[in-house]
């Protein structure tokens, strides 16, 4: 038994594998065929008295802007988080996502939050996902965020999403935001780093099988997965805002989180912490 982790940790780890290893509905969940089933038939979500849910219809997808109600002060003094969720470029977004705003909003003092519901695949490969939250920032922008008031913060894709934009912005003369957040980021599609073996039977969720999300490659389908802009572990990170890299401790991605900030022998330098979560799943 691993004493690094504790009781809590290692009841919860063995909870989710199991949830991820029935034999039909965990594989149905770990490949994807579940992840917009649970978008359509979840509850309307309820949004908390002292919050505020706008959605946003943009020409090729829909955002929603959860914020205070009492939030009176003008877009340029206003803080915002821009939420781009997981789902391994699949999944749309869902309640999860929604409530992880309402938590955003407090822990961030009455910022808003904005969450694209980005285009997926496999109607809609990459370029798609990039352009949607490209689109998302320039209307921050448009709206009179200052960029250093925008945090991009994401989790699993949504996280190697995030950097993908920063280097978006970056290659294209944008302003880039405060800073960046990334939970468990995906940011090496082409299944290189060494955590792909060494964790491949310690991931709850992804472990033990490679008829999984993290497998598929319909997401870049013709192009070619060494690209920054769907593998941001390849990218140069010079000029970049204050990061924050959070990594599961048996997540399957967590080896490429440490390539980002100490990758300077690359041209790639990251002022930043990469933060490993033992307990994390």
């Amino acid at each position: 038994m691993d004493e690094t982790i504790s009781r809590r940790g290692q009841t919860a780890r063995r909870i989710v594998s199991a949830a991820n290893h029935f034999p039909v509905i965990g594989q149905l969940r770990r490949n994807g065929d579940l992840q917009n089933l649970r978008s359509d038939l979840e509850p309307e979500w309820r949004c908390p008295e002292h919050l505020r849910r706008t959605i946003i219809d943009m020409e090729d997808f829909t955002m929603e802007m959860i914020s205070p109600v009492d939030q009176y002060a003008p877009m340029c003094d206003r803080h915002v988080i821009l939420q781009l969720h997981g789902g391994g470029y699949y999944g749309r977004i869902h309640n999860t996502y929604r409530d992880a705003a309402a938590m955003y909003i407090e822990a961030g003092e009455g910022a808003d939050v904005l969450s694209p519901d980005y285009r997926v695949a496999p109607e809609h490969p990459y370029p798609a996902a990039l352009q949607d939250a490209v689109e998302s920032y320039r209307w921050l922008l448009e709206n009179d965020y200052q960029p250093e008031h925008i945090v991009v913060a994401g989790d699993s894709a949504g996280g190697g999403l995030s950097l993908a934009l920063g280097l978006y912005l970056k290659d294209h003369g944008m302003p880039m935001p405060g800073g960046f957040i990334t939970m468990s980021a995906w940011t090496d599609l082409t299944k290189s780093g060494d955590s792909y073996q060494e964790k491949y039977d310690a991931d709850p969720v992804f472990g033990g099988s490679r008829k999984t999300l993290v497998y598929k490659e319909g997401y870049y389908k013709d192009h070619d997965p060494m690209d920054p802009y769907i593998s941001p572990v390849n990218g140069d990170y010079r000029g970049f805002p204050p990061m924050l890299l959070q990594a599961a401790g048996r997540y399957s991605f967590r080896r490429r989180q440490g390539s980002l900030c100490g990758s300077a022998g690359k041209g790639s330098c990251i002022s930043g912490n990469v933060a490993y979560l033992p307990d994390g799943l």
